[in-house]
């Protein structure tokens, strides 16, 4: 599991990032699907997302619910797990 803080720059705000492994991509339309399905968790300020490494790294600017996150990748098609 990995969960890092961050402050952001100049304003003093700490950032999460939080890691997740998604089963099912296979290309970048996956990619982007799921990109569109996280980004509209509220806090959300970053969506890293790789289907070649099925790894999901979402970063936000205060606590995310990892159901709200596993939910929306399940909305875009696809499984994950935190990591």
């Amino acid at each position: 599991m990995l969960e890092k803080s961050y402050p952001s720059e100049g304003v003093g705000i700490m950032t999460t990032t939080t890691e997740y492994q998604v089963t099912g991509m296979s290309c970048g339309h996956c990619e982007t699907a799921i990109r569109s399905e996280v980004s509209g968790i509220p806090g959300v300020t970053g969506i890293e997302v790789s289907a070649q490494t099925g790894r999901l790294a979402v970063t936000a600017d205060q606590p995310v619910d990892d159901a709200a996150v596993i939910a929306a990748v399940d909305e875009a098609g696809y499984t994950a797990v935190r990591s």
